[in-house]
């Protein structure tokens, strides 16, 4: 009993973990449970132009965005028509440096990056602000209307976030207050002189804010600016803000390519220089997504998985990885129903030779193979040769046999049945021996009841290998492996009836 409760316990354990694995895997990894499965990957261009003037050398510094929660970069790549490139990092700031000694002409240079959302992806918070763009003199008219509205929207906010949220209502309003209408038609003739209002309204107050440039993940967007906004930090956490809506509780829909009040764009030794964004959605299978996010990661598990394999490995582990699926179908087959098979494992190696050949065409050489070769064992027999003798000469007929039906087949424009080669050999000549004994010991009914469930058994096993939901699985998830061990062992301490034997004993009941 206590060996058994052992089985059970390891059986369950080894189920688990291929289960937890799995799980993680499909929560954390996002990888897919199906092979249909697709996900988004969004595609940000920004085109840099610019006119070069004569006889000078050109240098263009652009601001590139940082690393931002529940969205990855997982990859980027520089365009530019001999131009030299590089990057730089300035006060924890990434740029894009383009340089070149002459430049000549009307000049256009490409940034992209692919963007995919996940959310487990998180960014250590930091609280750094930029003062350059904040502290400024202002006129006295301003400093006065600011500090009268300033204060009766003070009273009515608890801290930073519903400070600028009020702030913000009151700029949006269609009937607004008299200093709110004099700072709005003096200093917030555009989108960026009002973010950039809000922003030296809400630093007066002592609140740490940054500006923001973003982007919304929208397809299709073509020759777009950033989207203008800004952030309040409140408790170790930074709050993005639309400066026409107010805060953005959701932004995995906003990309945000720079923080702070640095200039987008520097250019140096050009003129008319420009920068204009470009949003496009690409629908990609969730497995490359997955494999994609993890070169950034550097995660462990896949680290050590068979996607690190070359290729021509990779397909090898395709068609292995199905064999115990196969080995399930012959324990289930043999222990529960009950059907006797010409060796325990040939009709595994039968379905993996009916993959190559296919179903049909494999099932009618198998039986002209084993025919041919029995009628050649029965002559065999009465040489009387030595076990080995007799099973290489088998062996040599088996190859003969395969030979002359793969020329023949060849004749008659058979294109299949040229695949015959893919059929294992030595489990042949072993089948043919095996079932030209059970004929002299037991009788022609026996071989073919043995055969014919060999061929039923491998057609079951050929149609779960082939299964393409349990071909995905098994390489993408290679610990449910262990699930199958596990049903195995499980299986393998059943003692009962057999579905075969309740049909045979069925006269006793009656």
């Amino acid at each position: 009993m206590k060996l058994k409760n052992n089985i059970i316990i390891f059986s369950f354990l080894l189920i688990i973990a291929a289960l937890s694995l799995m799980t993680y895997k499909i929560k954390y990894l996002n990888f897919p449970l199906f092979q249909d499965e697709t996900v988004n990957i969004w595609n940000i261009e920004a085109k840099i132009t610019f006119n070069a003037r004569k006889e000078q050398s050109a240098s263009i510094s652009m601001t590139l965005p940082s690393k931002q929660d529940g969205l990855m970069i997982i990859n980027e790549e520089s365009s530019s028509a001999n131009f030299g490139y590089s990057n730089s990092f300035i006060n924890g700031l990434k740029k894009g440096n383009w340089t070149k000694r002459e430049v000549q002409g009307e000049q256009v240079l490409y940034y992209s990056i692919d963007v995919i959302k996940d959310p487990f992806f998180k960014v250590e918070q930091k609280d750094e602000i930029d003062e350059r763009i904040f502290r400024k003199e202002v006129s006295t008219a301003f400093a006065q209307a600011s500090t009268s509205l300033l204060n009766s929207i003070y009273e009515k906010s608890a801290n930073g976030v519903s400070f600028t949220s009020l702030l913000i209502k009151e700029f949006n309003l269609k009937e607004p207050s008299q200093a709110t209408t004099m700072i709005k038609n003096n200093f917030m003739k555009t989108n960026k002189q009002k973010r950039d209002t809000l922003v030296q309204l809400i630093d007066k107050m002592e609140y740490k804010v940054r500006t923001i440039g973003a982007l919304y993940l929208k397809d299709r967007q073509r020759n777009i600016e950033l989207t203008h906004m800004l952030e309040v930090f409140y408790k170790d956490k930074w709050h993005l803000f639309d400066i026409n809506k107010g805060e953005i509780s959701k932004n995995s829909n906003i990309f945000i390519w720079q923080r702070g009040s640095q200039y987008l764009l520097d250019a140096e030794g050009v003129r008319n220089s420009d920068v204009k964004f470009s949003v496009t959605k690409n629908i990609v299978p969730a497995r490359s997504a997955a494999l994609s996010k993890d070169v950034k990661n550097q995660n462990t598990l896949l680290d050590f998985s068979l996607f690190v394999l070359p290729n021509e490995a990779q397909n090898t582990f395709k068609l292995l990885l199905l064999v115990p699926l196969g080995a399930l179908v012959v324990v289930i087959m043999r222990v529960f129903v009950g059907i006797k098979t010409s060796g325990t494992f040939m009709p595994i190696l039968l379905s993996m030779a009916f993959i190559e050949t296919q179903l049909l065409p494999g099932i009618l050489m198998f039986i002209l193979v084993v025919t041919i070769g029995l009628v050649v064992r029965s002559y065999l027999s009465y040489l009387n040769l030595l076990l080995v003798a007799r099973i290489s000469a088998v062996l040599i007929v088996v190859v003969g046999i395969m030979a002359f039906v793969a020329i023949l087949s060849q004749k008659l424009g058979l294109q299949y049945a040229t695949s015959i080669t893919f059929f294992p050999i030595i489990i042949l000549a072993w089948t043919i021996e095996r079932m030209s004994i059970i004929w002299e010991e037991d009788g022609p009914k026996e071989v073919l009841l043995q055969g014919s469930g060999s061929l039923l058994v491998s057609i079951l096993a050929f149609f779960a290998m082939t299964n393409s939901v349990l071909s995905f699985i098994t390489f993408n998830f290679p610990e449910v492996l262990l699930a199958v061990l596990g049903v195995i062992i499980l299986l393998g301490r059943y003692s009962g009836y057999r579905l075969s034997e309740l049909y045979r004993f069925k006269s006793m009941v009656d």
